[in-house]
């Protein structure tokens, strides 16, 4: 009854309408930033580089290089992992793992995401790198290889340390690159769970991200809290074929930032959207060889063809690049031909590659010449 009573008071407040400033959104935070995932294109910024503590949100990087093990073949959901003493001995947001407690990495892994588990993190980095300083590297090493500058490590979990620290806009890059591993978003989007569900001690489980339940289209990402860090989050939500990245960092109060957090959303939603022109599935052009192995190949783009613009901005224009009938053979197989010119208002914005997807050979003189009899006895 209690769990029902404090659940339907959060709703209550987070359904509150959110009065803000127009020219920010996010008045209290030190601060902020609103990006596209798509595009990475930046919506919103407030003192995007300045440097600071993260707390929790550090763990996106964690779960970037547990997402790359697991789709490499080099762990899977179901391995065990026992924890160490000193993984069960972390302090803050924990799941209270004991020492020698086997669990599996799909155990941990949600542990990590939904309760933001300072032991389950601990432990995942030993069973990786052997150590969680090892694993420390191979964080800071992900943010340089992500060409972020301004983000340092240097623990797992976003205890508050001296020189551990990031920024809105690298933390908004971190979570853009955790989105491309989509299976995230599978244990990011549950609202509560359970873990050691078959035995005495079942552990109940409930996501310290509540815009999730509450804020329509959220489905992700990291909040975080500590005495240096303050209240800060990253969430993502999805409406259409728009996705957002919001950045809070250096909240004093949580209620706060779960409602700067929401209007930063609101003010994206309310006024960006992403066209998509042209699918990468899409079959954009075709070409015809007189002298190919093949007569004709289809042509499709490099990516999807999307584009932030405001809601108020007109239709979307493109033109295809006229050296598409300059060809010369032979092609291989992801061979650039030309462009995709998109337009807003008759100017530029963005080209994308259009490819090949097989190869095309040029055919030799004695099949050409088959070829050729053929069509001339058989026309039809």
């Amino acid at each position: 009854m209690k769990k029902k009573f404090l659940i339907a008071m959060m709703a209550l407040f987070l359904l509150i309408p959110r009065v803000y400033a127009s020219e920010d959104p996010t008045p209290n935070a030190k601060s902020s930033l609103l990006m596209e995932a798509s595009t990475g294109k930046i919506i919103y910024e407030k003192n995007r580089n300045e440097k600071l503590a993260v707390a929790s949100m550090t763990k996106m990087v964690g779960q970037i290089i547990i997402l790359e093990y697991i789709e490499a073949g080099e762990l899977s959901w179901s391995d065990k992992v026992t924890a160490s003493k000193n993984a069960s001995g972390m302090g803050g947001s924990q799941i209270y793992l004991e020492t020698g407690e086997v669990m599996t990495v799909e155990e941990l892994f949600k542990g990590i995401v939904m309760a933001s588990a300072n032991d389950a993190t601990v432990a995942m980095a030993e069973r990786i790198a052997g150590t969680e300083e090892k694993f420390v590297e191979m964080m800071n090493k992900k943010v340089k290889d992500l060409g972020l500058k301004d983000t340092v490590f240097k623990n797992a979990t976003g205890l508050d340390e001296e020189g551990h620290y990031s920024t809105a806009y690298d933390m908004a890059v971190i979570a853009r690159e955790l989105l491309k591993h989509e299976t995230v978003l599978k244990y990011t989007s549950i609202y509560e769970d359970y873990l050691r569900v078959d035995s005495n001690n079942k552990f109940w489980l409930v996501n310290t991200n509540k815009l999730i339940r509450f804020y329509a289209g959220a489905d992700g990402l990291k909040t975080g809290f500590t005495d240096a860090a303050g209240y800060c989050m990253a969430v993502t939500a999805k409406r259409n074929d728009t996705r957002l990245i919001a950045i809070v960092l250096g909240e004093k109060e949580g209620k706060v930032r779960n409602n700067e957090t929401m209007a930063l959303l609101d003010y994206g939603f309310n006024n960006y959207q992403i066209d998509l022109l042209k699918s990468k599935d899409e079959v954009i052009d075709t070409i015809q060889f007189e002298k190919g192995d093949t007569r004709k190949t289809n042509l499709y783009l490099e990516k999807d063809a999307t584009i932030l613009k405001k809601i108020s901005e007109q239709s979307l224009k493109y033109d295809l690049d006229k050296k598409i009938n300059e060809v010369k053979l032979p092609l291989k197989k992801g061979d650039v031909v030309g462009k995709m010119y998109i337009k807003l208002n008759d100017e530029v914005v963005d080209e994308i590659n259009i490819v090949t997807r097989e190869d095309v050979n040029k055919i030799n003189i004695f099949n050409l010449f088959l070829r050729v009899l053929k069509d001339t006895l058989y026309p039809f």
